[in-house]
Order: structure tokens, then sequence, then C-alpha cells
């Protein structure tokens, strides 16, 4: 499952050194629930080497904000801290693991 990151725990996460992906979701979003799943697949995939998470645009004014997200689904890549990559729209796994293992 993934982790819920919001504005109070995102940068205690970001700063942790492992890399992370970050989903921006919102419950009446109807491609977010088709992205959902792939999502938590890839936390447990990845536990204890990737960071993965969701963040609801609803509840996180400050983050989503930050990153300038205006369409939803989106799902950035963060390594050093640094946004490397983003996927906007749904998409296959397939397309998530490759970004990930770039990050690795």
């Amino acid at each position: 499952m993934a982790l819920q990151i919001t504005d109070s725990n995102f940068n205690e996460l970001v700063n942790s050194g492992k890399p992370m992906v970050l989903d921006f979701w919102a419950e009446w979003c109807g491609p977010c629930r088709m992205v959902s799943p792939i999502i938590d697949e890839l936390a447990a995939e990845y536990e204890g080497r990737v960071i993965v998470g969701k963040m609801d645009v609803d509840s996180n004014d400050e983050i989503v904000g930050k990153f300038g997200v205006r369409n939803i689904p989106t799902v950035i890549f963060i390594k050093d801290g640094k946004v490397v990559d983003k996927i906007v729209g749904a998409t296959s796994k397939d397309k998530f693991v490759a970004k990930i293992e770039a990050l690795l």
C-alpha cells in the first residue's frame, strides 16, 4: 500500500535520501482510480528502495502548488530532492516501472 503523503510529512520523506514516486490524485478523479492500484503494487515491489506515495490534491495545497500540479493524475519522480521526471494522465505499469528503474 502506498504511503499517504501530506503537506506536513512531505519534506521529511523527500529528504530521506531515497528516490520518491508521488502520485497526485483525488477521490472524484476517474483516471486516478485506474492508476491507484498500480501505485499500490509499485509501493510493495519497491519497498525499502523507493518511497511510493499518494497525495490528495484537495487537502494538500502547499505541495500541490509547489509542483504546479494542474491535471490529475500527475505522478512525479524525485531523486536527490529534485523532480527528474513526470507522467500526466493514466498510463501502463510498464511505463512507471521504467521511470522508477531510471531513479535507482
